[in-house]
């Protein structure tokens, strides 16, 4: 492992980590309880966001597989991240009856985010080599989780008003970014300028090499059960504060305090699921992972007090953890080098934010029964049944290489 370039590449997501936290916690509920936007609607930026990605990222994936520029492109996306963010800010100052530009500053702010990670997860071919990646991946989802937890640190005294922590954060955020963006060393450089016509040129090849693709690299039954399973994770975890607010009337600190633990189990289950899937494989790791998510995510449906869904949640936390980073590492074994960049553009689609299934599911079922506590458990427990969905793929659907290249 190259150390220096490791460390850029973790402190990225450490920084990226407390914006994420934060506007996780504290705009989300803001936006839903104060701001009056519909849990439908909170929901479907997260789908909105899946289907701009799917028109944009792979094109530009492909382009820096071809050309170079990953990050060049990492550090645009950073730039969009902080601006979109920054004025959905601005606007929840000025007041509720900019809620709907406010919703569509913090999409512009998830779509950045979330194309920051096309670029950024391909990078991690130049942190390590192929037989120390699941270990590089757990340091990185390590880094994420520490992020996390000391965002939240950094909240508790800003917290008197859910608009307070998140200029900090955005602030923290650039400046802890900065290193990765200025000295981090992309041993594919951006070899010409993206113009309109290359993008063009590109646009035209999607289609044709998406269908060569999915015809024939072996990393694609990965990618679909991670579509499965990972929108089911990233769909709790949007939800979640919210969930803890409608169906438990927990307060803010409360709520910060059982993510922190949540986060640091987090953590604890990206460094030690990193150095089980070197010993015993990445996929048998991930096929336990997936188990635990579809016993435990129920339990946490049907808890009845507080303690047993912090006990639940943070079991569940370990193996937040660990699922990215083991599938993360998997799927940079799987996919040829020529493909890298745009095998993982398909896997930052279903990755944290992005998604589309699990969200329209939960918003879904809210809005057709109500803003009650059963309606939230039920939206809770639905989610288990995607995670079965990813691990019968995972399971069922196999593919031999094949000597043809995309």
């Amino acid at each position: 492992m190259d150390k220096k370039k490791l460390f850029y590449w973790c402190l990225y997501d450490f920084a990226n980590s407390i914006i994420f936290i934060n506007f996780l916690l504290y705009f989300s509920q803001w936006m839903v309880i104060e701001g009056g936007l519909s849990d439908f609607w909170y929901n479907a930026i997260f789908a909105i966001t899946s289907i701009m990605l799917f028109l944009s990222a792979p094109t530009l994936a492909a382009f820096t597989d071809r050309h170079g520029g990953r990050k060049y492109l990492l550090n645009f996306a950073t730039i969009g991240t902080f601006l979109g963010y920054g004025f959905a800010t601005v606007f929840a100052y000025l007041g509720t009856q900019y809620i709907f530009a406010i919703a569509g500053c913090f999409l512009i702010g998830q779509y950045f985010y979330q194309l920051a990670f096309v670029f950024y997860n391909t990078l991690i071919e130049d942190v390590a080599d192929i037989g120390h990646r699941a270990r590089a991946s757990g340091i990185g989802q390590f880094s994420n989780s520490l992020g996390q937890v000391i965002g939240l640190v950094i909240a508790i005294p800003l917290s008197a008003t859910r608009l307070q922590p998140l200029f900090p954060s955005l602030i923290i955020f650039v400046l802890l970014a900065l290193p990765m963006m200025i000295f981090f060393k992309d041993s594919r450089p951006k070899g010409r300028v993206i113009d309109t016509r290359v993008l063009v040129d590109g646009e035209k090849e999607y289609l044709k090499k998406m269908i060569g693709f999915f015809s024939i690299s072996i990393a694609v039954p990965m990618l679909v059960s991670f579509f499965f399973f990972n929108d089911a994770l990233i769909t709790v975890s949007n939800n979640y504060p919210i969930y803890m607010e409608r169906v438990f009337a927990v307060p803010d600190t409360i709520k910060n305090i059982l993510l922190m633990a949540i986060l640091l189990m987090s953590a604890i289950g990206g460094l030690v699921s990193g150095r089980i899937a070197d010993k015993i494989g990445a996929l048998k790791t991930l096929k336990f992972i997936l188990i635990g998510w579809i016993i435990l995510v129920p339990l946490i449906a049907l808890s009845n007090g507080l303690v047993w869904l912090s006990i639940f949640s943070i079991l569940v936390g370990s193996l937040i953890g660990s699922a990215w980073t083991v599938t993360r590492a998997y799927l940079s074994e799987l996919l040829k080098k020529e493909e890298l960049g745009y095998g993982f553009s398909f896997y930052t689609l279903a990755e944290r934010f992005a998604t589309l299934l699990g969200p329209l599911t939960w918003g879904g079922i809210i809005a057709g029964l109500g803003i009650q506590h059963t309606s939230y458990r039920i939206a809770m427990a639905s989610m288990a049944l995607f995670v079965v969905v990813g691990l019968i793929i995972l399971i069922k659907w196999k593919r031999v290489p094949k000597v043809q290249a995309v």
